[in-house]
C-alpha cells in the first residue's frame, strides 16, 4: 500500500514536471529583430521608422495554450526615422514626451490559436495611456540554431492603432485642407527569440 502511494505521488510529480517542461520561454534577440511603424505624411506618402532599443519575452506552451504570453518594453528615446531633427521632435512633449515617458510597453492578456497563426491581445501603454490592441501574429519554428544550439522562434505581425488614443496629438492643418500627419499608425514587428 505504501509502495502504491509512493508510486502515485511519483507519477503525479513526473506529470507536473513534464507539463511544466512544455512551457518554453524565449528572449527576444534585438540584433535580429525590428519594431517598426509607418504614418501618413501630407496625405500622400508614408513615413516609416523604428525603435532600436527594446527587449521582451515570449512563453509558448503546447499543452496549455492559456499559458502562452508575450511581453515587451521599448525605449521611447530610441525612435529613429532617419532624420535627427524629426526624431528630436518626436521625443518631445508634442509626441512621445520621452523624458517623462521613457518606455512603451506591451503585455498580452490572451494568446489564441494553435500555430502557426495566433491572435495576440494585450495592453499597449504609450504616454501613460493603456489600451487593448490585437495582433494577428505568425510564429515560425522552433528550430535549433547552428550557433550555440539554442531553440529559436520567429514572430511577425502587423496591427493599426490611432495615435490620438494615446495622447500623441500634435498636428498641423494644411492651407489646401487636410493635415500634415494622419492619425492611423501601422505597427510592424519582426522578432527572433531564443529559448534560455
Amino acid at each position: 500500500m505504501n509502495f502504491f502511494r509512493i508510486s502515485l505521488v511519483s507519477l503525479i510529480c513526473a506529470t507536473a514536471l513534464t507539463s511544466a517542461a512544455m512551457a518554453d520561454t524565449y528572449t527576444i534577440d534585438p540584433a535580429h529583430s525590428s519594431v517598426g511603424f509607418s504614418i501618413k505624411h501630407l496625405m500622400v506618402s508614408d513615413v516609416t521608422g523604428t525603435f532600436t532599443t527594446f527587449n521582451g519575452m515570449i512563453t509558448l506552451d503546447a499543452k496549455n495554450p492559456t499559458a502562452n504570453a508575450v511581453s515587451a518594453t521599448i525605449q521611447t528615446k530610441s525612435i529613429n526615422t532617419g532624420n535627427e531633427q524629426r526624431d528630436t521632435h518626436l521625443r518631445s512633449a508634442d509626441f512621445f514626451d520621452a523624458e517623462t515617458n521613457p518606455t512603451i510597453t506591451f503585455k498580452s492578456t490572451s494568446v489564441k490559436g494553435s500555430g502557426p497563426i495566433y491572435t495576440v491581445t494585450g495592453d499597449l501603454t504609450i504616454k501613460g495611456v493603456t489600451k487593448s490592441i490585437t495582433f494577428p501574429m505568425t510564429i515560425a519554428g522552433p528550430i535549433t540554431s547552428p550557433m550555440g544550439g539554442d531553440q529559436v522562434i520567429g514572430l511577425s505581425g502587423q496591427t493599426k492603432i490611432n495615435r490620438q488614443d494615446y495622447d500623441v496629438k500634435w498636428n498641423k492643418q494644411m492651407d489646401q485642407g487636410g493635415f500634415v500627419l494622419g492619425n492611423d499608425v501601422i505597427i510592424n514587428i519582426n522578432l527572433e527569440a531564443h529559448a534560455k
